[in-house]
């Protein structure tokens, strides 16, 4: 009820961008009607007074102030003039003609009075509203000469309905401009909301169309993006299940033969000591293999930032603990481990973890008497064992999911040690490489960056060096 509510509430984009133009176009309609109808009054008004002021100068001039005189007759012969004469004290000494009733006072008795000069101003009277011009007298008094404004104030109303008709007119076309600008301008917009719609609905993340370079196809060619990363992201996750479930398949088909073939024979009378001994050791064996597999597939699937607990640590510190474990497990294989300290920000267990599979894949690979070299110098750990080394046409993919050589099918591991070493890698900014070491084996590094403050002996400017994956030295 309430998402409903507050889904038919909001106004469409669509709306609001009519809505703003047509209010946008109406102020400025309406100033500008404004602005021209002041203009035009104004002008008006200025016409008027230019007119009335200039015929009562002409007619004291001419001595035609006077309605006895014949000049006066034909001045007030308008039915719109009115005139009126005051004498030097302010007083009111004829007005013609007599039905105007000018409501005319004060400023028009300083005039006369001489206290100001020439005077131009709206009055009233019986027959509506008047233009007056009082002008002085040359013998004391004034003249004032009014014209109505009945002729003006009615072509201002005109122009006030054609202007309010024009304005609506304007603000009408501005809302038919909007909603054809809001439709044509958010089309791409609702494109990609259908767009959008349609992938929630089909799952089907295809790219959408993109034209032109604007903010929207800017915001297209981002969506594509998000599409792209999207897509590769449930292809990496596809991929990932589809592999686990084709490793994991492996040491359980093994696990199940062999409790068959045990339950076989507990059923035919049991089997020789030496010979349950043997298959039980080999199903612990596919046990522990396929627990390692579990544990490395919930390692590579972890999608966090850097690391949840950073914390600074020395690297050499981490080799060491991680040499320590290995030579336990490693039989008769020996190291021969030389590094320096190493400040870095990271997970402690994470990057043993990277060591650990480092090592123990020099081992794996390692004759029964053979040498591990570990070097940690400047920030690069470089693992060397003395094994067939690494295939050319293998070197590109070592470090993939799953991916195993043909030569390490026959070896015990799931394909996911290498690669949970470049995903700490790169979780802590730095890289991992392989080649082929000076003896022929396997040579791997390890490229960290360094802690952001420097330990003692550890240059300011020291960094990891950038180095080619194929020349990798002791």
């Amino acid at each position: 009820m309430i998402g409903s509510g507050s889904r038919t509430g909001r106004m469409t984009l669509a709306r609001r961008v009519t809505l703003l133009t047509s209010v946008a176009v109406g102020l400025a309609v309406a100033a500008t009607s404004l602005a021209a109808f002041v203009t035009m009054r104004h002008q008006l008004l200025a016409s008027v007074d230019q007119s009335v002021l200039s015929r009562a100068q002409t007619a004291v001039a001419d001595g035609g102030y006077s309605w006895r005189n014949e000049e006066s007759s034909g001045l007030l012969g308008a039915a719109n003039i009115c005139a009126e004469v005051r004498g030097p004290t302010g007083l009111l000494v004829e007005r013609a003609p007599a039905q105007c009733g000018l409501s005319s006072g004060t400023p028009e008795a300083q005039v006369a009075r001489g206290e100001r000069g020439e005077l131009v101003r709206t009055v009233g009277s019986n027959r509506g509203n008047y233009r007056m011009a009082t002008v002085p007298l040359p013998g004391g008094g004034s003249f004032s000469l009014a014209q109505s404004l009945e002729p003006t104030e009615s072509v201002l109303a005109k122009l006030s309905w054609i202007t309010l008709v024009v304005g609506g007119v304007g603000v009408l076309a501005a809302g038919l401009a909007g909603m054809a600008v809001a439709r044509s301008g958010l089309r791409p917009v609702r494109r990609l909301t259908a767009r959008a719609e349609e992938i929630a609905r089909t799952d089907q993340l295809r790219p959408i169309e993109i034209t032109g370079d604007d903010e929207v196809a800017r915001l297209g060619a981002a969506f594509n993006e998000m599409l792209a990363a999207l897509f590769a992201s449930r292809e990496r996750q596809r991929r990932l299940i589809a592999d686990a479930g084709h490793e994991l398949r492996t040491p359980l088909t093994s696990m199940r033969t062999n409790l068959d073939l045990l339950a076989q024979a507990d059923a035919r009378g049991g089997l020789r000591a030496a010979q349950r001994a043997e298959l039980l050791a080999d199903v612990r064996a596919q046990a522990a293999e396929l627990s390692a597999l579990v544990q490395d597939v919930v390692e590579l699937a972890r999608d966090e930032p850097t690391t949840r607990d950073p914390e600074t640590l020395d690297l050499a510190e981490v080799v060491d603990r991680a040499v320590e474990r290995v030579r336990r497990r490693a039989g008769a294989v020996r190291f021969d481990v030389r590094t320096e300290p190493w400040p870095v920000v990271g997970e402690p267990q994470a990057l043993e973890r990277a060591v650990l599979n480092l090592l123990d894949n020099a081992v794996k690979w390692s004759p029964d008497d053979g040498v591990v070299t570990v070097r940690l110098v400047d920030g690069m750990l470089d693992v060397y064992d003395q094994g067939p080394g690494i295939p050319e046409e293998d070197l590109p993919h070592v470090f993939d999911r799953f991916y195993r050589a043909d030569d390490a099918r026959r070896m015990p591991g799931s394909g996911l040690g290498l690669a949970i070493v470049r995903q700490a890698a790169e979780r802590h900014g730095g890289t991992a490489l392989a080649g082929t070491a000076p003896g022929g084996g396997a040579a791997f590094r390890l490229l960290l960056p360094p802690a952001p403050k420097s330990w003692p002996g550890q240059s300011q400017d020291s960094a990891p060096s950038q180095v080619d994956p194929q020349d990798l030295r002791a």
